[in-house]
């Protein structure tokens, strides 16, 4: 049994502060199974009050959902009901020259459906899965379900360089600021010859951050150093290790502080920015000024209903008419924003412009980047909460960076003709974030527009299903509280300057009973409470999931339930003002630019097949790609080309070895940087690895719900990449980022399961 560690504290709640996480003492059972996961450097605030609540919850009575509550699989993976020659429902059909028999398991075992929850909150897994312990009996383990409580482990030099050395010549007569104090080393050749690792001959042995910046910021931690270092003799007849940068580059780019400035990177958010906000010295007058006007306008409504249902029955005409006239002076003393919705910047979606999900881990800026140059027109940062942004948390803030790439114009055909849209001052990224009080999201959103010039729309996540965004009101549980909704829509709308503000929903929170429609038409026309704010939400556009928060992801999408919904919208941008008889005419100047309110759809779009069926079908403007762009980022390639791209290994490869260098130039290529962009990457290859080539299918299309059986690829690359072993993707890593550290350690979402030999381990991807 594990001791636990006294000195431990949980981390803060992301949502509010005051409210303490739910944690449980530690027991045998738990420590075993879920060993307590380390939070991470770079993690968000969500993810590491996820791993304390993850933890300490595991075998808690009273966390864990019955069995008989989860929601069934259209497909039970050992019941074959194919029809011999016909396609079967839910397994891949591979070609049967392609097809392994494994010894002591039947041939068409099929890898389990993961709850894909880890494409769009990976980190965020709540207790679902923890099984019956409130019993009392302890079930025999087994080896399927999900690693609760990762620990990747560290990446790190054995003693570390001080940076008053790491990127200065060998006898600088730069002091360290520490003195003697500092923990790190001084002596530069016994760093390089006792400390640190040799240099990595993947890339030909050069460095790619100096091969494209003319300098490396890691300095001689780089583990390329070798590349860009050399010794030279000096006037006094010494031998001194310097750093050579590489000539043709533009030194300005190589000037400044590194960690203020990063060139091609944009809403870097300066040092003193984010302590300005830890220390409550950032100002946010708009948001307060608003949150102040709603309160006030909320308890007028609130009198105003109590009057309507009969209390007061003698005095409610008059008092009525106070109220109304009280809501009126504060009307008048409310000064409107200076951009009100119709007022914004343009925006466009269309079939040119498929859209890249918000996604937890793998949504970040190097996968973003690959998925840009694949294709993809529209970005989105991984999801912050709001109060992490305010008390100026760095790692929430770097989710708001964004690659130069990202700020380019999205694909637009110019037809059809959007009035006043201004193409060369859109761009591809925008940020999303999640909270559940109106203030805080007021505040968050005042501030990113204030920080992040380089924005296309902020995105307000209503969709999240997790458990500790959902129990704090925030994520998809603001499905079912439509008028706070409304109003913080409204809020954001009025503190977010020029940039347009959309919003992330699903059908609804529980199964078989969506609300999605209900609440589109509130966004759209507005609540009852909006005509005492002048109007609706002003969304600029409205993206719907098509799964409820209890159905996750088990079955499919309901793109039926999507079109009925895009038929709504549609209907509200073409005859807007013939609909005024039944419903109320919405405040033109409350509507986005335009008037125009774009639908987006999303789930399960794994080819340009289902892609162009989509926007046939379901009349969507276009539709946000999730799990199908970390399976195959080459998916907005085919939509482009409209046809399948039977991708070889060795090209499958060059798009992994991309992203490695868009990793080591994000993170850097120091031992910490190369351990970080390994992890990213064996992040990426448990969804990729699900990838079953069109080549070697009998029948097409894809189904992102189908299971393979197992199969072999075309040559042994092929059946490498995959392999739902994750000692094979540490394999696959070690091409490009050599040997892994010895501390380091990678555990899969999804434990292992056997396919009957105890050699060949399958996990769960």
């Amino acid at each position: 049994m594990s001791v636990p560690n006294e000195d431990f504290q949980p981390p803060p709640n992301p949502l509010d502060p005051a409210a303490p996480l739910h944690g449980s003492p530690p027991s045998p059972a738990t420590q075993n199974a879920h060993p307590q996961a380390v939070p991470l450097e770079g993690d968000s605030a969500v993810t590491k009050a996820e791993k304390f609540e993850r933890h300490a919850n595991a075998g808690v009575p009273g966390t864990d959902e019955p069995s008989s509550k989860r929601i069934k699989l259209d497909v039970d993976p050992d019941i074959d009901t194919s029809v011999p020659g016909e396609r079967r429902k839910g397994v891949v059909p591979i070609k049967a020259e392609f097809l392994v028999d494994v010894p002591g398991s039947r041939n068409d075992r099929r890898r389990a459906i993961v709850d894909d929850d880890a494409a769009e909150a990976s980190q965020h897994l709540d207790s679902r899965d923890q099984g019956d312990s409130r019993s009392g009996k302890r079930k025999k383990e087994k080896n399927r379900g999900q690693n609760k409580s990762r620990n990747f482990g560290s990446s790190r030099d054995e003693r570390g360089l001080c940076q008053s050395r790491a990127a200065y010549p060998e006898f600088s007569p730069a002091q360290c600021q520490y003195g003697d104090n500092c923990k790190f080393e001084h002596d530069l050749r016994k760093y390089l010859k006792d400390w640190k690792r040799e240099d990595l001959k993947t890339f030909g042995g050069e460095c790619p951050i100096w091969a494209l910046k003319g300098k490396c910021d890691s300095g001689f931690k780089c583990r390329f150093a070798g590349s860009h270092m050399k010794e030279h003799e000096t006037s006094d007849g010494k031998r001194e290790l310097v750093l050579v940068e590489k000539e043709g580059h533009d030194r300005s780019v190589l000037n400044g502080d590194s960690a203020e400035h990063e060139a091609g990177i944009v809403n870097v958010i300066s040092t003193q920015a984010k302590a300005d906000l830890l220390k409550r010295k950032t100002k946010t007058p708009k948001a307060d000024e608003y949150a102040a006007f709603l309160d006030k306008i909320g308890k007028e409504v609130l009198e105003r209903s109590e009057h309507a249902s009969g209390k007061d029955l003698v005095k409610d005409t008059d008092e009525k008419s106070n109220g109304n006239d009280s809501i009126q002076d504060m009307r008048a003393q409310y000064v409107e924003p200076p951009f009100l919705p119709s007022e914004k910047r343009r925006i466009y979606f269309g079939p040119e412009t498929p859209v890249l999900a918000p996604l937890t881990t793998q949504g970040n800026l190097p996968f973003r980047r690959l998925c840009i140059a694949m294709g993809a027109q529209v970005t989105y940062s991984e999801m912050a909460m709001s109060m992490p942004l305010i008390q100026g948390q760095r790692s929430e803030w770097a989710l708001m960076k964004a690659h130069e790439s990202e700020t380019k114009p999205p694909r637009y055909s110019g037809s059809p003709i959007v009035a006043e849209y201004d193409n060369s001052r859109d761009s591809k990224f925008g940020a999303q974030i999640a909270g559940n009080k109106a203030l805080q999201v007021l505040k968050a959103t005042e501030i990113i527009h204030s920080l992040c010039p380089q924005l296309r729309v902020i995105d307000l996540n209503c969709g999240c299903p997790i458990d500790l965004v959902y129990r704090q009101g925030a994520g998809s549980a603001l499905l079912d509280s439509q008028s706070k909704l409304e109003k913080i829509l409204q809020g954001m709308n009025a503190v977010s300057g020029e940039i347009p503000i959309t919003v992330k929903i699903r059908m609804g929170t529980r199964d078989g009973k969506p609300n999605a429609v209900k609440l589109i038409n509130r966004l759209v026309y507005g609540g009852s409470e909006a005509s005492e704010l002048g109007g609706a939400s002003g969304v600029a556009a409205i993206t719907l999931h098509g799964r409820s928060r209890q159905q996750r992801y088990t079955r499919s999408a309901d793109w039926e339930y999507i079109s009925d919904c895009a038929a709504l919208i549609k209907r509200h941008n073409e005859r807007g003002n013939e609909l005024a008889d039944t419903i109320r005419e919405a405040d033109a100047r409350y509507q986005p630019a335009g008037g125009k309110v774009y639908f987006i759809g999303n789930g399960d779009c794994y080819s340009h097949a289902d892609y162009n069926r989509h926007l046939s079908e379901a009349k969507v403007d276009s539709v946000m790609v999730a799990r199908g762009a970390l399976i195959k980022p080459w998916i907005f390639e085919e939509i482009e080309q409209g046809q399948y791209l039977d991708k070889s290994a060795t090209e499958r490869l060059a798009i992994i070895e991309q992203f490695v260098r868009y990793g080591l130039e994000a993170w850097g290529s120091d031992e910490m940087g190369v351990g970080t962009t390994r992890r990213f990457l064996l992040e990426w290859l448990s969804f990729a690895c699900r990838y079953v080539p069109v080549g070697i299918m009998e029948h097409l299309p894809p189904n992102l719900q189908d299971r393979p059986p197992a199969w072999r690829g075309r040559n042994e690359l092929e059946t490498l990449l995959g392999s739902d072993n994750y000692l094979d993707w540490i394999k696959i890593s070690e091409m490009f980022l050599g040997p892994a550290h010895k501390d380091f350690k990678f555990e899969p979402k999804h434990k292992s399961s056997s396919y009957g030999g105890e050699d060949m381990t399958v996990v769960e991807g």
